[in-house]
């Protein structure tokens, strides 16, 4: 990984040099815009709409348009002027519990090294953070704008996560919420028993993004000049009459697919089982007589110590 930032966490007096990393990224199959015809990648230019000329992009400002029309030119000298332009800081703002924020407010997730001078730090905060089950509220300013944050810890890295601020999160108003639905117990008990059967732990591993891979087939045949076949459309099981018959076949869906799901776990597991008694049997027959005859001497022991428990057992019966 590239770093993209760096800065320093200030912690009180305590400043820790670090480098920022981005944490996640897209895999999504990138396209470019071409000509049908021949393939050609399309260009765009940058023409202005007042002269019609095209316009260099050393020519080119940011502009902001205010609501009469007119526009206010912003140019790289007027950014260079702002704080945030040069401020290098995470600066701490308080620790509070991890579940009192709210995960609508999550942007962007980054990952943070620290600097060689700044690792016993680093350590000794990252341990305090992990012990105290806590985030750290934080403020930080990348690509020239301010954004609140949360400090926590992953695997060992802190991980920073940039926040929305509270004006950009757009209120849930829907007509439906000043409606009297009536929900029955029957349906509501039913609902709850779906949610026990689909209750499992969390493996993002078992989950894969079907139509990435389905794309990058199609690009494979085109590439390969084989046909391109539609896979097969999976049958939809026919409508429930009502919402109380579909839920109940949910969750009688449910819990085949979890019964399926142990069978064929049970299955594999029998199988190793049964290759793993076979290679022992190999293995014994091949160790020759010296070892079988070892076997059998431990055999013949067993067997003498089990007759003379069992007759110390007849014994104090009889007594």
């Amino acid at each position: 990984m590239r770093s993209i930032w760096k800065g320093a966490i200030s912690f009180g007096l305590v400043t820790i040099p670090v480098k920022l990393y981005s944490a996640t990224e897209q895999r999504d199959v990138a396209f470019h815009q071409v000509h049908r015809e021949d393939g050609g990648r399309i260009k765009y230019k940058r023409v202005c709409t007042v002269d019609g000329e095209e316009v260099p992009y050393s020519d080119i400002a940011k502009g902001y348009e205010l609501p009469t029309g007119e526009m206010v030119v912003l140019t790289d000298e007027d950014f260079a002027e702002l704080p945030l332009s040069t401020s290098r800081r995470i600066d701490v703002l308080q620790f509070t519990p991890e579940e009192q924020v709210d995960p609508i407010y999550f942007a962007k997730t980054y990952y943070l090294e620290p600097d060689a001078q700044g690792v016993k730090p680093y350590v000794l905060l990252r341990d305090a953070l992990e012990d105290s089950d806590k985030v750290a509220v934080v403020k930080v300013a990348l690509r020239q704008r301010e954004s609140l944050g949360t400090l926590r810890v992953r695997d060992g890295v802190f991980v920073l996560e940039t926040m929305l601020w509270p004006d950009e999160v757009r209120e849930a108003d829907f007509p439906f919420m000043e409606e009297d639905v009536d929900v029955r117990p029957q349906e509501l008990q039913m609902a709850s028993s779906l949610i026990d059967t689909m209750t499992g732990d969390f493996d993002p591993g078992e989950y894969k993004d079907r139509y990435r891979e389905a794309l990058e087939a199609v690009i494979q045949a085109k590439v390969e000049g084989r046909e391109v076949v539609a896979p097969e459309a999976a049958e939809e099981a026919p409508a429930a009459a009502d919402l109380l018959s579909a839920l109940r076949a949910s969750v009688e869906a449910a819990k085949k697919g979890r019964t399926e799901k142990g069978d064929g776990e049970a299955r594999t597991a029998a199988g190793s089982a049964k290759d793993g008694s076979r290679a022992r049997k190999d293995g014994a027959a091949k160790g020759g007589r010296g070892t079988g005859a070892k076997t059998g001497a431990k055999a013949g022991a067993k067997k003498t110590a089990d007759t003379k428990t069992k007759a110390k057992s007849g014994t104090r019966k009889t007594a």
